[in-house]
């Protein structure tokens, strides 16, 4: 997704981590602006699909983007540029083994990974607050307390082991009229809370900016607004030169900005993309340029206070 458009905010980078490298796409093409490409990927579907796809234009191995600063041989590529595309890819969704996809008869899987809890184990034990949080926080869904109920009630006389399970369980409450746009949102609240997809991005991007050299891009690739939400805040966080409280009147943190952020509003894909990959319409790209290192500012006065 995005693929000019992350290319042109990453020129320039000479070593890239693409830590969700998919289907190599994004690979492939910074490779060919010139980069070497060192790719990850929790799927390992998706490593052997990306190294048959890209050969020897860049380096492809499993791992997981949220323990990325912790490897060695990532920290010694030295990345000056930092990629992550996130969601979920098209052969993951088209392949009715993964449990993505709510047509019928999918088994409830989800996993991006080959370890952890199942979609279906997931709505088997879950509480019914944290169902309910889920489909509140990751579909906007109104109903979610009365679907989590549903769920729980349901899950008390038979698993929940296939796709028809869960809609039957929303079509219960959204009504017969409910249809493909309420499912798709549904299921992916799923899968956001089996793979800790927030939690585990918000939990990486600091990592993952002090793994970047001095100077280097991180952009990022998001398709829900709650991880597109903590891309932001954590982007124009890094872009403030004090984070003290507002009521301090001596600066006490590190006294300068981390970088810059690289797009004031998200890109979104054109027309063109729209065209040929309708999956593409909730893209929403944002970049950040980490800053060269600097003594930070301590105990300098804070804007507007007192001498």
């Amino acid at each position: 997704m995005l693929l000019e458009e992350v290319a042109e905010l990453m020129a320039g980078c000479a070593r890239v981590l693409d830590g969700t490298v998919g289907g190599g796409g994004h690979a492939a093409r910074l490779a060919a602006a010139g980069a070497r490409v060192l790719g990850l990927d929790r799927d390992p579907e998706a490593v052997r699909a990306a190294g048959r796809a890209l050969g020897a234009a860049a380096t492809v191995r499993e791992g997981d983007y949220a323990a990325a600063a912790a490897d060695p041989d990532v920290a010694a590529f030295r990345p000056d540029g930092v990629l992550l595309d996130l969601g979920v890819s098209s052969p993951q969704l088209d392949e009715p083994a993964r449990g993505f996809s709510f047509r019928p008869g999918t088994a409830l899987d989800m996993r991006m990974g080959p370890a952890g809890p199942t979609a279906a184990d997931w709505l088997a034990g879950a509480p019914e607050a944290e169902l309910a949080a889920a489909f509140r926080d990751w579909a906007d869904e109104r109903r979610a307390r009365a679907l989590a109920r549903e769920i729980v009630r349901r899950r008390g006389h038979r698993p929940f082991e296939t796709s028809d399970d869960l809609v039957g369980a929303i079509r219960a409450v959204l009504g017969p009229r409910s249809g493909p746009d309420d499912f798709a949102r549904l299921f992916q609240a799923v899968r956001i809370a089996v793979n800790g997809e927030v939690e585990r991005l918000a939990r990486a991007l600091p990592a993952l900016l002090d793994l970047l050299e001095p100077g280097g891009v991180l952009a990022v690739v998001g398709y829900h607004s709650g991880e597109d939400r903590v891309v932001k805040h954590a982007f124009a966080e890094w872009a403030r030169a004090c984070v003290c409280p507002p009521a301090q009147p001596v600066c006490t943190c590190r006294g300068r900005a981390l970088g810059t952020v690289l797009t004031r509003r998200p890109v979104r894909p054109g027309p063109a993309e729209l065209a040929a990959n309708p999956r593409a319409r909730s893209a929403r790209l944002r970049a950040f340029r980490k800053a060269a290192p600097a003594e930070p500012a301590h105990d300098a006065p804070r804007r507007g206070a007192a001498a």
